[in-house]
C-alpha cells in the first residue's frame, strides 16, 4: 500500500551495478598505484563497504588525477551513500576527462540531476546522450520523455501557480510519517494512516488511521481509531464515503488469512467496514472481481457510493481502475481508466471529487517535474476523462507528491509532505486550491432522520435523484446509532430528494441549485419521518405544474413513483390527495384548480397499477393554508400536494 517512489532510480542502480563490467580490460591509466587502488577499491565495493571503496577510489585518482574509470567509480560511490551533490561533481569530471569512452555516464548524469531538480544540467546531458549511437531503447524512451519533464518544468518555474501550504498541527502531525488523508464532506472529520514504530513487526513498523475532529476550526488531537479496524498488521491507504459512514482501506500481507488474519486474495486486499452508532463494524473483504490475486490499494470511493476507484497491478503494471455496484448492490468487473489517464509508468493515489466530475491522482508516466506529479482530468461530453493536466509548480516538485484530497467546497486542499518546516516525516498539510484547478462546486444536506412521536433515531435510506435526467445520483443510508446523514449536492443541478423507511411514510424535498456556479451555503435540517397510521400527512414537494395548469411535468415522474412504491409496500391502506393553492384568483377557480391538479396525480397513480378503490382526490382551493399568503414563499408554501392516510 505504500507509495511507489522508487521507480525512477532503479535503472541507475542497476547501471552501477552493470558499469564495472562495461570499462575496457585494459584501464585508463600508466600508474600501477593507482591501478592497485583501483582494484582494491573495487573489491570493496562488491562487497558494499563504500566507505572503504571511496577511501580506494580517492586513493587512485590521487595517483592519477585523469583516471577516467575511478572518476567513474567514484560517482557510483557517492551515488549509494545518496550524496547527489559529490556525485555529480564526480561523473562531470568523468565527462570532462574522457567524453566518449561511458556515453551511460551522462545518463547517469542527468537522472541524478532531474531527481533533485537540477533541470538546465539534465536537460543538456540527456540531448548529448540521445546523440551517441547503439544507445538502449530502453534509456533511448527514458531520455526522451525526460528531456519533455525538463522542458515542462524549467517553464513550470518561471509561471508558478498560487500555493501557500499550512501544517495542520501537532494535533495531526508527529514526528512519525502521517500520509493518505479522508476528509467528510463537511470538513470535520479528518481520518488520516500513521506509520507506527513497531519492534514486533518484521519491518519494525507498521500502519493504522488516526481521526481528528475540526471543532472551531482548529483540529483536536488525533486518536487511534482501534480495534476492529486497526490491528497489530498494517492497515492503509483509506477512503471515507461522503458522509463518514462508509470506510474502505488497504490490508496487506494477508494470504488466506497468513499474516493479518482477514483472509486476502492477494498481496494486499481492499476491506469495507460501516460505522454504526460511533463504532465500526468488523471489516469484511469487498471480494471479488475486486480483489485478485494481485495488488490492490488506494481505494477511493463516489460520493454516490456506487463506484469505486483503486490502483492495481493486475495488468502488469500500476494502474488506476473503477467499478461501479449493479442494481443488486454488487461489484461488477473493474475496468481500467483510459488511455488518458494511465501510462506504462505508475498511476496511483486516485481522488474522485464528490462533483464525480473532477478526478486528481499521482503519476511519473505523465509529463511533469520528473517524479510522482498530481495531476487532474475532467470527464468530457461523453463522461470519458479528458487529458490530464499538472497541477503546476510549486505545488509539484522535483520530489514525490501524491496523496492528495480537495474538500467537497473545492477550495481547501491536502496532501503530504516532507517539507522541513514539518514535525518530521510526512505531515499533513493543507492549502487552498486554485481556481483553475477546482472541481464543480458541491454543497450538501446534513441533519438526523428520527421517529416524529419518540425521537428515536432512524436508520433511514436517501435517494437524489437528477431531476432533469431522472438518474439517481446518490443512494445511502442514515447512521443506524444516530440517525445522522450527510448528502452532497454538486451545485447547477435541480434535485428531488427522498428519505424512506419501512413502517414509515417517506420525506419528499427539492434543491433548487440551477445556474448556482459558486460555494453555496448547506442545508442543515432534521427530518421527523411519520409512522403510516391513519391521519398522518405528506407534502408531495416535487409534484410540479406550470402555473394555471393541472398537466403533470415530467419531472413529477420520480415522486409518483416513490408514491407508487409507498402504497405497494403497504398494500392495505387508503389515501386521500389534495391538491392546495394560495389565495390569487376567485375562490372558484382555486376550487376547479386543485381539484384538477389533486385528479392528475390520482389518474397517474391508476394508470400505473394502484386501484382506484384505494385512492380519493379531492381540490381545497385556498382554504387549507400552511403558511402566509403575504408572501411568495409563503404562497409557493401553500400552492402544493398533499396525501393522507385515510384507511
Amino acid at each position: 500500500m505504500k507509495f511507489y517512489k522508487y521507480f525512477s532510480f532503479t535503472l541507475v542502480i542497476i547501471l552501477v551495478n552493470i558499469s564495472l563490467s562495461t570499462f575496457p580490460q585494459e584501464l585508463a591509466t600508466l600508474s600501477k598505484k593507482a591501478k592497485k587502488a583501483f582494484e582494491n577499491a573495487e573489491r570493496s565495493y562488491r562487497m558494499q563497504e563504500y566507505t572503504k571503496a571511496l577511501v580506494g577510489f580517492k586513493d587512485a585518482i590521487n595517483h592519477d588525477p585523469n583516471f577516467f574509470e575511478a572518476w567513474i567509480m567514484l560517482g557510483e560511490v557517492y551515488q549509494e551513500m545518496h550524496l547527489d551533490s559529490n556525485s555529480v561533481d564526480a561523473y562531470r569530471k568523468a565527462v570532462s576527462i574522457n567524453d566518449r569512452a561511458y556515453p551511460s555516464a551522462f545518463f547517469i548524469l542527468a537522472n541524478i540531476e532531474i531527481k533533485n531538480g537540477w533541470y538546465k544540467e539534465a536537460q543538456e546531458h540527456y540531448t548529448i546522450y540521445l546523440n551517441f549511437k547503439n544507445i538502449s531503447l530502453k534509456n533511448k524512451k527514458k531520455s526522451e520523455k525526460n528531456l519533455r519533464n525538463c522542458e515542462f518544468a524549467l517553464d513550470a518555474i518561471q509561471h508558478p501557480v498560487p500555493f501557500k501550504p499550512v501544517n495542520l498541527g501537532s494535533a495531526v502531525n508527529s514526528e512519525l510519517n502521517e500520509y493518505f488523508p479522508c476528509l467528510t464532506a463537511d470538513n470535520k472529520n479528518l481520518l488520516f494512516t500513521r506509520l507506527l514504530k513497531d519492534k514486533n513487526s518484521f519491518t519494525g513498523r507498521q500502519e493504522d488511521f488516526y481521526v481528528s475532529v475540526n471543532k472551531d476550526g482548529n483540529w483536536e488531537q488525533a486518536k487511534n481509531v482501534g480495534l476492529p479496524i486497526n490491528t497489530y498488521y498494517n492497515e492503509g491507504a483509506p477512503t471515507l464515503s461522503a458522509d463518514g459512514i462508509t470506510l474502505i482501506f488497504t490490508a496487506c500481507e494477508s494470504v488466506n488469512g497468513y499474516g493479518a488474519g482477514r483472509k486476502g486474495f492477494g498481496r494486499c486486499d481492499l476491506f469495507i467496514s460501516q460505522l454504526n452508532g460511533l463504532k465500526w463494524t468488523t471489516p469484511e473483504n469487498v471480494g471479488t472481481p475486486v480483489n485478485s490475486g494481485n495488488w490492490e490499494s488506494q481505494p477511493c470511493l463516489s460520493a454516490d457510493g456506487r463506484s469505486l476507484y483503486f490502483v492495481s497491478n493486475r495488468n502488469n503494471d500500476y494502474d488506476i481502475w473503477v467499478t461501479t455496484k449493479d442494481e443488486n448492490g454488487d461489484w461488477q468487473l473493474p475496468e481500467m481508466l483510459n488511455g488518458n489517464i494511465n501510462t506504462s509508468g505508475y498511476e496511483g493515489s486516485v481522488f474522485l471529487h464528490p462533483d464525480n466530475q473532477t478526478l486528481y491522482f499521482s503519476s511519473d508516466g505523465h509529463t511533469g517535474m520528473g517524479g510522482m506529479d498530481i495531476f487532474y482530468s475532467r470527464r468530457d461530453s461523453t463522461g470519458d476523462w479528458g487529458v490530464p493536466v499538472n497541477l503546476g509548480y510549486p505545488i509539484n516538485t522535483h520530489k514525490d507528491e501524491n496523496s492528495i484530497l480537495i474538500g467537497a467546497d473545492g477550495e481547501l486542499a491536502m496532501f503530504a509532505s516532507d517539507r522541513e518546516t514539518g514535525y518530521g516525516g510526512l505531515d499533513l498539510y493543507q492549502f487552498e486550491l486554485y481556481e483553475e484547478a477546482r472541481p464543480q462546486y458541491v454543497t450538501y444536506m446534513k441533519g438526523k432522520v428520527f421517529d416524529s412521536e419518540s425521537s428515536s433515531k432512524l436508520k433511514a435510506s436517501f435517494e437524489l435523484t437528477d431531476l432533469e435526467t431522472g438518474d439517481v445520483v446518490y443512494r445511502s443510508y442514515s447512521n443506524a446509532g444516530t440517525g445522522e446523514f450527510l448528502v452532497c449536492l454538486p451545485t447547477n443541478r435541480d434535485y428531488a430528494l427522498n428519505v424512506s423507511k419501512q413502517g414509515y411514510l417517506f420525506f419528499s424535498e427539492n434543491f433548487s441549485l440551477s445556474g448556482i456556479s459558486s460555494n453555496t451555503d448547506p442545508f442543515i435540517k432534521d427530518i421527523p419521518l411519520k409512522k403510516i397510521k391513519v391521519g398522518e400527512k405528506v407534502v408531495l414537494k416535487n409534484i410540479f405544474f406550470e402555473t394555471d395548469k393541472y398537466e403533470l411535468k415530467e419531472a413529477s415522474k420520480i415522486e409518483l413513483f416513490s408514491l407508487i412504491e409507498l402504497l405497494k409496500k403497504n398494500p392495505g391502506n387508503k389515501i386521500e390527495i389534495s391538491g392546495h393553492t394560495d389565495n390569487i384568483g376567485t375562490t372558484e377557480y382555486n376550487l376547479e384548480l386543485s381539484f384538477n391538479r389533486a385528479k392528475a396525480v390520482n389518474d397517474f397513480l391508476v394508470g400505473n397499477g394502484i386501484e382506484q378503490a384505494r385512492l380519493i382526490f379531492k381540490g381545497y382551493g385556498e382554504k387549507q393554508p400552511i403558511d402566509t399568503n403575504e408572501t411568495e414563499v409563503g404562497r409557493a408554501n401553500n400552492r402544493r400536494t398533499e396525501f393522507m392516510v385515510v384507511e
